[in-house]
């Protein structure tokens, strides 16, 4: 593995065709039972393939064994129901119909570990997992229970605690959180939403990394960043109060995006997962224009605390694209590594 500027994605790979309809977010399986076990595993073995193919430093799943990042672990959770569902407004944004909390939630037995457990075995390079965070986690769900956001993301934070520390023991070497909320609910993200997010990486020794980004290249998410003018300065909000958190790594959005690179600086100290990929169009970047991303983001983040990555996940994308995108992230990064250790030289 490249120690100086490690490439990873934050998340997601386009699933076979063989397995869920391409280019399509919360597509059914086309599989089921036993063959869809085997089907999901041939799936991340592939993801895992291609990515060290590409030159990926640090391997994911892809999400090969979950239809949704955020849904499919609340599947296994006590206390919701998924048929009874009720249509909300996801990050202020766009609607869904989306299950009920009924009861106290719980984890009953693990969701994700051996699934984790299936993709450490399949490389000896750095794992990376996904999970949802606990804000975004409660603004994907219908409350009838606890009547209180805070109080519901405190149980899911007690809930991903005990789900990070079985993935860590499974061989997970950094733990991931997506809270794209965090780009919304300013206030909350305040008062309690940095708070809950510590509490769910409470007491782990793998890395921890916290996901905040624009959202998939869908046409909901392209509308409301249409709307945010010539800059978008929403991470000058949160990135204060993770620069004094307990959380490792800040993921966060710069390729062809209207953030400020000058934000980077808020965090100084933590490490930097940029993306450098824009997961919002079929174009594939040129190594040179990753590399440009790399070097102004480098006035702001020391050169041994910057993971080049992509900006969110690339489920909606083809196959081909996300390839392609891929080869381009770590042929980026190793043009900028080789100028950086020409210039120690």
């Amino acid at each position: 593995m490249n120690t100086l500027l490690p490439t990873s994605i934050v998340g997601s790979l386009p699933k076979p065709s063989w397995l869920a309809e391409p280019e399509t977010l919360w597509s059914p399986w086309k599989l089921e039972g036993d063959a869809l076990v085997e089907g999901t595993q041939d799936a991340l073995r592939i993801a895992v393939q291609e990515q060290r193919r590409r030159g990926i430093d640090i391997i994911s799943d892809g999400e090969q064994t979950r239809q949704h990042f955020v849904t499919t672990f609340i599947e296994h959770l006590s206390g919701v129901d998924f048929e009874q569902r009720e249509t909300v407004r996801i990050r202020n944004r766009y609607d869904a119909s989306v299950p009920t909390v009924v009861g106290a939630v719980s984890r009953e037995k693990p969701v994700f570990v051996e699934d984790a457990k299936f993709l450490r075995a399949q490389t000896d390079q750095p794992i990376k997992w996904a999970l949802p965070g606990p804000m975004t986690m409660i603004d994907t769900l219908y409350d009838r229970h606890y009547g209180s956001r805070e109080k519901l993301a405190w149980e899911f934070a007690t809930i991903l605690n005990q789900e990070a520390k079985e993935l860590e023991a499974a061989g997970v070497d950094i733990i991931q959180f997506d809270e794209p909320s965090f780009n919304v609910f300013f206030d909350e993200v305040q008062d309690w939403g940095v708070a809950a997010l510590e509490r769910a990486a409470e007491g782990l020794r793998a890395e921890t990394a916290v996901h905040i980004c624009y959202g998939y290249g869908i046409k909901a998410n392209t509308d409301w960043k249409a709307t945010l003018g010539d800059e978008w300065r929403q991470y000058e909000q949160t990135f204060p109060l993770l620069q004094q958190s307990t959380i490792d790594i800040v993921s966060l959005e710069c390729q062809h995006s209207h953030v400020p690179m000058d934000l980077i600086e808020l965090i100084r100290g933590k490490k930097v997962m940029l993306g450098s990929i824009d997961v919002a169009s079929d174009t594939v970047e040129t190594p040179e224009e990753v590399a440009d991303t790399l070097r102004k983001a480098l006035a702001f983040v020391d050169a041994d605390k910057l993971i080049p990555s992509t900006n969110c996940g690339m489920a909606p994308l083809s196959r081909a694209v996300s390839l392609g995108k891929m080869s381009a992230l770590s042929a980026g990064a190793d043009i900028v590594r080789e100028e950086l250790l020409a210039a120690q030289s």
